[in-house]
């Protein structure tokens, strides 16, 4: 597929979170960590043409080429004015965004998507079952957080694409790895990134965390019978992927600020390059679906 030129406490949080939002010109997410998720953050290049342009708290990435530039993740719905900021800043235009692809559709990893997609004029690419998600903008029966989240803006003109399909954008090739569980529809996704003659395998890992709203139980869903199955087809994806730099939807994760803090400080130039980083995910992610398994047994 290619496209061409792509209650005190709470009210005072709340409260919070509207005046941020406000103050940016758009509508808020009233949610607990948005304001923290959403912190500025200076966009930077990790290696090549693949630089962070999300805030500090939520990634999104922008891999260039001069045809055109891909967009992995739309972050918060108030994020959208950071992100088109932080591209500005590079030296870059919004507009010659041709496509927006994402992790999964949560408010937090999705909610900016509607916006970007208006300021760039880019298509949005989603696996099926995200694909109907944004279009509808509501978040699907079958997400084990379903009932608990806000709902999205609605997002024109989405495709959707095939696991391990290779989208193109000028000379950006990047591939669409299923990797549900998280959500049924949820996607990674890997792309070389190269300087000179030095390339490396880039990976951006959906969410694993085995989390829910509150009744939902992994082991007994009638909306999503396979999540547990789905959960262990995402772990040997990250254990056998080629992986010398991985990305996370949530920066932290993978220790990503560590990193470029040992980059900066001079300590070790090349701190984002960790070849045993996907084994690490895939490891801490199936102890965590362990003991959340456990715990449903004990209850």
């Amino acid at each position: 597929m290619s496209w061409h030129p792509i209650k005190h406490g709470v009210f005072a949080c709340l409260l919070a979170v509207i005046c941020y939002g406000m103050a940016l010109g758009q509508k808020a997410t009233s949610c607990a960590n948005c304001v923290t998720w959403n912190k500025a953050q200076p966009p930077f290049r990790i290696f090549g043409n693949t630089y962070y342009v999300g805030p500090h708290g939520l990634s999104s990435i922008l891999i260039t080429s001069p045809a055109g530039h891909v967009l992995i993740d739309g972050d918060l719905p108030e994020s959208a004015r950071l992100i088109a900021g932080n591209i500005r800043l590079l030296g870059f235009r919004v507009e010659d965004v041709k496509l927006i692809v994402n992790s999964h559709v949560h408010f937090d990893h999705a909610g900016g998507i509607a916006d970007l997609q208006r300021r760039s004029g880019a298509q949005v690419a989603a696996s099926k079952w995200s694909a109907e998600v944004l279009r509808k903008g509501e978040v699907g029966k079958g997400d084990p957080q379903y009932g608990s989240l806000p709902p999205l803006a609605a997002v024109k003109n989405v495709t959707t694409f095939h696991d391990g399909e290779s989208l193109h954008v000028g000379e950006i090739t990047i591939t669409p790895h299923l990797t549900p569980g998280h959500t049924p529809g949820g996607t990674s996704w890997t792309w070389k990134t190269c300087e000179g003659a030095v390339c490396y395998n880039m990976v951006y890992a959906d969410s694993l965390n085995p989390i829910s709203a509150p009744g939902f139980r992994f082991t007994k869903s009638r909306e999503y019978p396979h999540a547990i199955e789905d959960f262990e087809k995402s772990f040997a994806f990250f254990e056998a992927t080629p992986c010398d730099v991985l990305i996370t939807a949530h920066p932290e994760v993978s220790g990503f600020w560590d990193r470029l803090a040992l980059r900066e400080k001079g300590v070790k130039p090349d701190a984002f390059i960790d070849s045993g980083a996907c084994h690490k995910l895939a490891e801490g992610a199936r102890e965590k679906l362990r003991q959340r398994l456990e715990s449903e047994g004990k209850q």
